[in-house]
C-alpha cells in the first residue's frame, strides 16, 4: 500500500513540476532547475497528499502543495550541496548542480526553485479559497525560513568551528529545523487544505522527523555509496557529532524505532485510514537511500 502510493504521488508531482517549468526560457538554469527536481522518493510531498486524503481531499487537489514542498526542498539541497555549505559532489548517484554547471548556475537554481514554490501555492489551482493559499504560503515561509531550515543550516555550520562536539540537546534541535521543519510542514498541509485542526499530524511529523534523520545518520556509518546516490562517512571523516556518534549505533537504531512508534500512536484519531502514513513512518527507518 505504501510504495503504490509514493509511486503515485511522485508521479503526480514529477508531472505538475514538468508543467510548471514548460515554457520557460531556454537557459541553464531552467535545465539545471529540471535537473534538480528530477528522482529522489518525493517523501515530502507524498506527505502532503497522503495527509490531504485523510479529509477527503482529492490527490489532485493537494499536488500543487505537494509540488511546492518537493521544488523548495530540491532549492536546499542544491545550495546545501555547495562549495560553501557541505561541498559534495554527488546526490542521487548524479553530479550535484554546482559540478555539472557551476556556483553561479547552483547559486540561482536554488533562488528560482524557492520562488517556484510560492508561485505553485499562490495560484488558484492550488485551493479555491485565497486564505488556505496565503495559510499555506506563510507556514512554508516559516518553515523553511529562519524558523526552521535555514536555522538549522545556519546551526550546523555554526557548530563546524564551534571547537566542541554538540551535545545530543543540541543536535536534536538543529535537526528539527534543518531536516524536521519540511516534513512537519508536509504533514501539516493536509489539514491546511481541510482547514482542519494540525495537532494530530504535527505529532506525527515531528517524530517522523526526527527518526527520519536519525536513519539518515545510520546510513552514513552503514550505508552503501551506490544506493545512497551520496557520499558515505563523510560525518565521522568530519568529526561531526551526529545521533550515532552521540547514542551508539544499536542506541540510535532504538531511539529511531521508539520515534516511529510515537509517530503511529500520534495517528490514532484517524484510525484505519492513516494506515498508509503509519507505513510510511517505518519506511523512514528500513530505507537504504
Amino acid at each position: 500500500m505504501f510504495q503504490s502510493s509514493l509511486t503515485s504521488a511522485a508521479e503526480r508531482i514529477e508531472a505538475r513540476l514538468s508543467a510548471a517549468l514548460e515554457g520557460a526560457a531556454d537557459q541553464p538554469v531552467t535545465h539545471a532547475m529540471r535537473y534538480a527536481v528530477s528522482g529522489g522518493k518525493r517523501l515530502r510531498g507524498f506527505l502532503v497528499i497522503e495527509s490531504a486524503g485523510l479529509y477527503g481531499i482529492a490527490p489532485e487537489s493537494a499536488v500543487d502543495a505537494a509540488a511546492a514542498v518537493e521544488a523548495l526542498h530540491a532549492y536546499s539541497l542544491v545550495h546545501d550541496d555547495m562549495p560553501c555549505m557541505d561541498d559534495d559532489d554527488l546526490r542521487r548517484g548524479q553530479p550535484t548542480v554546482h559540478v555539472k554547471w557551476d556556483d553561479g548556475t547552483a547559486l540561482l537554481t536554488g533562488d528560482a526553485l524557492q520562488t517556484l514554490a510560492f508561485d505553485l501555492l499562490a495560484g488558484p489551482s492550488c485551493h479555491a479559497d485565497p486564505a488556505v493559499r496565503i495559510d499555506l504560503v506563510a507556514s512554508l515561509a516559516k518553515a523553511s525560513g529562519i524558523d526552521g531550515m535555514v536555522l538549522g543550516q545556519a546551526q550546523d555550520i555554526a557548530a563546524e568551528t564551534a571547537g566542541r562536539p554538540l551535545s545530543l540537546e543540541e543536535i536534536t534541535e538543529l535537526q528539527a529545523n534543518k531536516t524536521g521543519a519540511l516534513i512537519r510542514w508536509s504533514a501539516e498541509a493536509g489539514a491546511r487544505l481541510a482547514r482542519a485542526d494540525i495537532a494530530p499530524l504535527t505529532a506525527y511529523s515531528t517524530a517522523l522527523g526526527l527518526a527520519f534523520q536519525i536513519a539518515d545518520d545510520i546510513l552514513d556509518v552503514e550505508g552503501d555509496a551506490a544506493k545512497t546516490g551520496k557520499r558515505v562517512h563523510k560525518d565521522a571523516e568530519a568529526g561531526k557529532a551526529t545521533f550515532v556518534s552521540l547514542l551508539g549505533l544499536d542506541g540510535a537504531k532504538a531511539r529511531a524505532k521508539a520515534l516511529v512508534e510515537e509517530a503511529e500512536d500520534a495517528l490514532s484519531p484517524f484510525g484505519e485510514g492513516a494506515e498508509t502514513l503509519k507505513q510510511a513512518a517505518r519506511f523512514v527507518i528500513a530505507r537504504e537511500s
